[in-house]
């Protein structure tokens, strides 16, 4: 290691709060599915930055789409209408057939933005209750404290999150367990259509049928995350599209910007007229520079057919990984769809992480024991045999 790289590592624990344990690595630079760290060593990129890179690095068109927006204009707030934003939300309403889109900048605030949406849906039919949610364990929704109280998981929430603000949480693919769950108070079920954080669990069909039909029948919203499984990850341009099942709400973050910070929730007709103005604002959501980016996002993915080549390798990389899973004994499953899918080891994964960022590999992991493959969506088979080339020689290693 040089001393550029390692001096930036070090500026870098003075000056930043220390709410992450970095890898001791530097990326200058990307392109395709690889990136270089300051000593130019080459990296195979099967983490995309958390799912978010879905293009890859150095797509001329993104980038030249972004640098036409910058020279045009960058911001102008909400309290005024921009052709790029206006753009997006038709594109948006009409991929996923539902009726109005609020951007945002993250998918945390996203997630807030939909929490608005169904407490107000239910308040606005009778305000005299203090309405909760049921989101389901395990679940990952965001770190604010909105985000927080429907995330199934009490590491996150122990210090910032009082019990009593909490979700009331049931067993996901668990549809008796969220039945026993709900109340009068219930103003919305959230879940995520595949378990990201939790450890890569896709849903059941009959689970999310059978949420829908708690909602229908109780008259309150259903939210389906797909900040990260949503944007073709999984096969199709929206992961519950897989299943029939359409939500009330709907959050898109990730690879909806493919790298500029951009959230969304977008609302079916009912849910729609739960808020009016003043209920919710941002200064950053939905900006030109953002939007422009969302709108080159969607036309890529139609110009490079995105969600059919997903399909091709997503099934490639399925294939390999069950192989894989029969080969070592130390690897307990194997799950996901598409390109979102999860190994699951029989003890942390934190070295094989670490040993893989040494060989060249990017991977990420999902809970403790659980390695996460969410890699730019433009990946190759030969892309996906050299992943498995490294990753097979640290797991023969153990």
């Amino acid at each position: 290691m040089n001393n550029t790289m390692q001096t930036v590592m070090d500026r870098g624990e003075e000056s930043l709060l220390k709410t992450y344990n970095r890898f001791p690595v530097v990326f200058e630079r990307g392109e395709g599915v690889y990136l270089y760290d300051s000593n130019e060593k080459k990296y195979l990129d099967f983490g995309a930055g958390i799912a978010v890179f879905a293009l890859g690095y150095g797509n001329e068109s993104y980038n030249q789409a972004l640098k036409d927006q910058i020279d045009r204009i960058i911001h102008t707030s909400n309290l005024y209408y921009n052709r790029p934003a206006v753009d997006a939300a038709e594109t948006i309403v009409k991929s996923t057939g539902m009726a109005k889109v609020f951007f945002t900048n993250s998918g945390t605030e996203a997630i807030e933005g939909a929490l608005k949406v169904a407490r107000k849906y239910a308040w606005l039919k009778d305000p005299s209750k203090d309405y909760e949610f049921i989101a389901m364990n395990h679940s990952f929704h965001g770190r604010s404290q909105g985000a927080l109280s429907v995330t199934g998981n009490a590491h996150y929430q122990d210090g910032f999150v009082p019990v009593p603000l909490r979700a009331v949480f049931a067993d996901f693919n668990n549809l008796d367990d969220v039945k026993a769950k709900i109340t009068d108070k219930t103003c919305g079920i959230i879940c995520e259509v595949v378990q990201g954080e939790g450890g890569i669990y896709p849903a059941d069909k009959e689970f999310l049928e059978g949420l829908r039909k708690i909602c229908d029948d109780k008259d309150i919203l259903l939210i389906f995350d797909e900040i990260q499984c949503g944007m073709g990850r999984c096969g199709s341009m929206y992961a519950h599209e897989l299943y029939g099942v359409k939500p009330d709400v709907l959050t898109l973050a990730k690879a909806l910007g493919c790298g500029i910070p951009v959230g969304a929730f977008v609302t079916n007709e009912k849910a729609s007229h739960a808020l009016v103005p003043g209920d919710h604002g941002t200064t950053y959501g939905g900006n030109p520079l953002a939007c422009a980016a969302v709108n080159e996002v969607y036309s890529l993915f139609e110009k490079e057919r995105i969600v059919d080549h997903v399909k091709e390798v997503g099934q490639v990389l399925f294939d390999r990984l069950e192989s894989l899973k029969d080969r070592y004994s130390c690897i307990k499953d194997h799950r996901g769809l598409g390109l979102m899918q999860g190994l699951e080891l029989d003890r942390p994964v934190a070295g094989i992480v670490k040993a893989a960022l040494e060989k060249g590999l990017i991977l990420i992991s999902a809970g403790a024991n659980t390695i996460r493959f969410v890699p730019p969506l433009i990946i190759q088979e030969e892309h996906i045999e050299e992943m498995i080339k490294i990753l097979e020689e640290i797991i023969a290693d153990l």
